[in-house]
């Protein structure tokens, strides 16, 4: 700190280990540092050990053992004695220094004047005490707001170096990148991964984070990106955005390569939320949003957008998807990100050149869906939203129909009348009927079979041959 060690210094032997919240509750100046502090601290804090003294010394003044310093609300501190000894302390020399106060039955009681002197020190110490810490707080604010400027400098100065230290130890434990930020229009991460995601899977059971790349060059700058739910698109988009701020802060970056072209502006818009105090719903403040980012985004931003239009009936909301991804790659000609459950606009990617078709990597496997969390090439043709449903713990009679309202959905007409659909979907008929236990596979012959086998038809005349008949229908059971 150089210059500010004698500060730092005086700070450090004025102030108390262990401070008060609020200055007004004294107690913050270090003891040692003002003596005229510890006094008026001393009579606060001891008040009853500087009685007791004074006590010992005036008995063996007085040469009454007996003799006691008391308080009461009336006469504050006081000297008893019993009237017998009494006389000892109203003649001779003792005469000078008792005086007389008040005179009782079983008591006479004295006063003397260094008594009533303790007594007016040890009433207004406490105050003292505050007014004096107070008056040594305003000194100290003195000195260091006298050096305010260099104060923040250093401030700074440690600022800075706190957080490239950081982030330099940061770097080499989670094996970032140094990344290359130039004036191109580059954005090319190879082995891309979210920090916090990533660190809070190693802090919880050692998982991997999966690891992805992402390249806008300027001839295939907008991504469409497909796939099912929780299957990882907008930890996809976030850790994009996020390697993008870290590379130009001089940071290191989760990553096996990173170039990057500068970015002016960052855009997003992910998530839900409303704004009740203002009256306006989830959807319009998605709109109020995505309207920023279309009217303020240029060919330098990055802009990430995950499933716009989804707070409203399906076709407008397909429809303003439809037209904020037409925008971004005819006007505002920025590199983005673009999430959507809206398969339907991957038809987009043989109409816009600029534009390619990404999806979430899944895997079914024994009639479960297994996420994967990889990008590639392609698009999505499902999201798998009921299978979300279902691990979420909807109850089995809800996920059963909802499969079977999807059926019929998926094989309809589009064009059909909502009156037509509402007769096609009963949807009030939620009665499920559970499949039974399959009977397990026969590992040989049946009954049946072992008799047909003991049959010989040569030998039957036509009404053996039907007797055998109902002998063999007999076996099967009564129908069901």
């Amino acid at each position: 700190m150089g210059e500010h060690s004698a500060l730092i210094d005086r700070l450090g032997r004025a102030l108390a280990p262990e401070l008060p919240l609020l200055a007004r509750d004294g107690g913050f100046i270090a003891p040692g540092f003002a003596l005229h502090l510890d006094d008026l601290l001393t009579l606060r804090d001891e008040s009853r050990r500087l009685i007791a003294a004074m006590q010992a010394r005036y008995a063996d003044l007085s040469g009454v053992g007996g003799l006691k310093i008391r308080h009461n609300n009336v006469l504050g501190y006081y000297i008893e004695v019993t009237p017998t000894h009494a006389d000892k302390l109203m003649s001779g020399k003792a005469a000078e220094t008792f005086i007389h106060r008040q005179t009782l039955a079983s008591a006479v009681r004295f006063s003397t004047v260094e008594l009533g002197e303790l007594e007016r020190k040890i009433s207004e110490a406490a105050d003292k005490a505050l007014a004096v810490e107070l008056t040594l707080f305003d000194e100290l604010v003195g000195d260091v707001t006298a050096r305010s400027a260099g104060i923040g400098e250093a401030a700074r100065a440690l600022a800075l170096l706190d957080v490239a230290t950081s982030l330099a130890e940061l770097a080499e434990e989670r094996r970032y990148c140094r990344p290359v930020v130039d004036d191109s229009l580059e954005f090319d991460i190879r082995g891309g991964r979210h920090p916090v995601v990533e660190a809070a899977l190693t802090a919880s059971d050692g998982s991997r984070f999966v690891a992805n790349d992402c390249a806008l060059p300027p001839d295939d700058r907008l991504w469409l990106l497909t796939g099912p739910n929780m299957a990882g698109k907008s930890t996809f988009l976030r850790q994009n955005a996020l390697i993008a701020v870290m590379a130009q802060i001089g940071s290191y970056v989760p990553a096996n390569h990173c170039r990057i072209g500068m970015v002016d502006r960052l855009f997003s818009r992910v998530g839900a939320a409303d704004d009740l105090a203002r009256g306006r719903s989830t959807f319009m403040v998605e709109m109020v949003e995505t309207a920023a980012i279309l009217n303020q985004a240029g060919p330098r931003a990055l802009v990430i957008l995950d499933e716009i239009g989804r707070g409203t009936a399906t076709f407008d909301g397909l429809s303003i998807a439809w037209a904020c991804v037409e925008h971004l790659h005819e006007a505002t000609r920025c590199r983005a990100l673009f999430a959507t459950h809206y398969h339907e606009l991957t038809a987009l990617a043989a109409k816009l050149a600029r534009l390619s078709c990404h999806t979430m990597r899944i895997k079914e496997w024994q009639g479960e869906v297994v996420f994967l969390h990889e990008v590639a090439a392609g698009s999505a043709d499902r999201s798998y939203g009921i299978h979300v449903a279902k691990l979420a713990g909807l109850p089995e009679a809800v996920i059963a129909r909802a499969e079977q309202v999807l059926e019929i959905l998926e094989k309809g007409d589009h064009g059909v009348s909502v009156s037509r659909l509402a007769d096609d979907l009963p949807l009030f008929s939620v009665a499920l009927r559970r499949k039974e236990p399959e009977a397990a596979a026969p590992t040989g012959p049946s009954a049946v079979e072992l008799a047909l086998r003991e049959i010989n038809p040569d030998d039957l005349t036509p009404k053996a041959a039907l007797e055998e008949l109902y002998r063999l229908r007999g076996m099967l059971g009564p129908e069901r």
